[in-house]
C-alpha cells in the first residue's frame, strides 16, 4: 500500500495531460482528457497517481500529510513560462506615450530607448537590487500558475560583467525560491553602439570571448539570439547558433517578430529546440519549423502589447504539425506583464487556439521547449509533482472569464508554495 504525503480530493475537473513524455504536435495538441470527481495523490516530490476516484490505488496517509479539497475547481500541471526576460534593469513606461504618438520597436530601439535603455539600467543596478526586483516578478509568476520560468540574460551585451550580473541574479532567485528557474544566455539580445556598422564583428566576440565563459560555468542551458531587422542577420545568427552547439549549449532564435529576415530556416538548420515570437512567419517557415522539429514559443502578449494587431499564426503552425507553446515574454518593453493567464486567454481569442491546445502549450510544449517534457508538463506517475488548482469549475470558464487571476493554490514538488487570501 503507498504511503501518501500529499492528497487533493473532490477535484470538480482534473486536467493531467496524459500521455507521451514529448511535445504534442497537431491534433495531438488539442487532445486532452477531462476527468470529473478526480484525486492527485503525491509521495513526496512525485504524483503518484492523478484520476478518476474510481480507479485510484489503495493508499495510506502519512502522519503529517496535507489533504486538500478541491471542490469547484480545476487541477493541471503547473504552468511553465518557456521565455521571459526576467532580470532586467528599470522600466519603460515613458514609451507608452511614443507609441501612442506612432512611434514603432524599432523607432524607439534606434532613438537610444527600448533594450538601450534597459541595458543601461542594468549595468547601473547591483546584483541585490536587480535580485529585489526580479523576485517580485516571479512572486507574481508562481502567484498566476507558475512552477518552471526560463530567464534569460541580454541586458549586458558589450559588458560580460552584467551578464554574468543577470545570470547570477537568475541562479539566486533559482535556489532561493519555489519556483525552478532555467537559465539562457543571449549576449545577442541588440547590437551595441560601436558595432552598429559591423554587427558581425561583435558576433565575432560573442563566440571567441563569451560562449568559452558562460559554456565553462556550467548554469546555462541554451543559447538564444535576435535574429531581426536592424539587429542580427540570418548569416551571423546561424553562426553564433552553430558556435553554442560545439560549446554545449542549446540553440533558441527570437525570428520573424518584425520582419521575416530567415530566421525560422536557421532555426530548422541548426537544430533549435525552438523558436520564439515567429509574428510574421509564412508558409516556408511553418515549413522550416517543421522539418527541423522546432518547437514555436508563441508570445501573444506581446504581439497585443505592439498594438498592430498581428499574431503568430498559431493555426496554421498546429494545422501543418508543428508544436506549440505559449509564453509571457515579461520583459519591461514589449511585453511588461507576468500575467500568464492573460496571454493564454490572447492565445485563444487572437490565435484561434482552443482552450485544449493552450493548456498543452503551457503546460508539456513549455517543458518540451526546455528539454524538461520527462520529469515536467503533465500529471503522470513518477513526474514532478508541480501542480496549478484553480478557482473555476473547467478550463474552458478560466479562459472564458479574463483579465483576473484565477489561481486558488500551487504546488511544487509536492509542497504548497501558493494559496490565494
Amino acid at each position: 500500500m503507498t504511503n501518501i504525503s500529499l492528497k487533493i480530493e473532490n477535484i470538480a475537473e482534473l486536467i493531467t495531460v496524459a500521455g507521451p513524455d514529448e511535445k504534442r504536435c497537431g491534433k495531438a495538441q488539442g487532445e486532452i482528457e477531462r476527468i470529473m470527481d478526480a484525486i492527485v495523490l503525491v509521495e513526496g516530490e512525485k504524483i503518484v497517481y492523478a484520476g478518476s476516484v474510481k480507479e485510484a490505488p489503495k493508499y495510506e496517509l502519512n502522519a503529517d500529510a496535507t489533504v486538500i479539497d478541491a471542490t469547484g475547481k480545476t487541477v493541471t500541471p503547473g504552468l511553465i513560462d518557456s521565455h521571459t526576460h526576467l532580470v532586467h534593469g528599470g522600466s519603460r513606461e515613458n514609451e507608452l506615450n511614443k507609441k501612442l504618438h506612432g512611434a514603432s520597436y524599432l523607432d524607439i530601439l534606434r532613438a537610444g530607448g527600448g533594450i538601450m535603455y534597459t541595458l543601461k539600467k542594468t549595468k547601473e543596478m547591483s546584483e541585490d537590487e536587480l535580485y529585489n526586483q526580479a523576485l517580485k516578478s516571479v512572486d507574481r509568476l508562481m502567484s498566476y500558475g507558475v512552477t518552471t520560468v526560463e530567464a534569460k540574460t541580454g541586458y549586458g551585451i558589450d559588458s560580460i560583467e552584467t551578464e554574468f550580473k543577470q545570470l547570477n541574479v537568475a541562479d539566486r532567485i533559482d535556489k532561493n525560491h519555489p519556483i525552478d528557474v532555467i537559465h539562457t544566455f543571449m549576449g545577442a539580445h541588440a547590437v551595441p553602439e560601436e558595432y552598429k556598422e559591423n554587427p558581425a564583428k561583435f558576433i565575432d566576440i560573442i563566440i571567441e570571448e563569451y560562449l568559452p565563459r558562460f559554456a565553462e560555468d556550467g548554469r546555462v542551458k541554451f543559447c538564444d539570439v535576435f535574429c531581426e531587422d536592424s539587429v542580427f542577420n540570418a548569416e551571423d545568427s546561424k553562426r553564433l547558433l552553430l558556435a553554442a552547439k560545439e560549446h554545449g549549449l542549446i540553440p533558441k532564435i527570437h525570428a520573424d517578430e518584425i520582419a521575416e529576415i530567415g530566421g525560422t530556416k536557421v532555426a530548422g538548420e541548426v537544430g533549435a529546440i525552438s523558436a520564439e515570437h515567429l509574428i510574421k512567419c509564412t508558409e516556408e517557415g511553418i515549413a522550416h519549423l517543421k522539418s527541423g522539429d522546432v518547437i514555436a514559443n508563441l508570445l501573444p502578449g506581446t504581439s497585443f502589447n505592439m498594438g498592430d494587431h498581428i499574431f503568430a499564426p498559431a493555426r496554421a503552425m498546429i494545422e501543418n504539425g508543428v508544436a506549440v507553446a505559449i509564453s509571457t515574454d515579461y520583459n519591461p518593453g514589449s511585453c511588461p506583464t507576468e500575467n500568464i493567464q492573460l496571454c493564454m486567454y490572447l492565445a485563444c481569442l487572437n490565435m484561434k487556439m482552443t482552450p485544449e491546445e493552450v493548456l498543452v502549450g503551457v503546460t508539456i510544449n513549455a517543458a518540451a521547449a526546455l528539454g524538461l517534457e520527462k520529469e515536467k508538463g503533465s500529471l503522470m506517475p513518477g513526474k514532478r509533482a508541480d501542480i496549478a488548482i484553480f478557482d473555476a469549475p473547467n478550463l474552458d470558464y478560466i479562459l472564458y472569464h479574463f483579465g483576473i487571476n484565477h489561481t486558488d493554490k500551487v504546488i511544487k514538488d509536492g509542497k504548497l508554495v501558493y494559496e490565494a487570501v
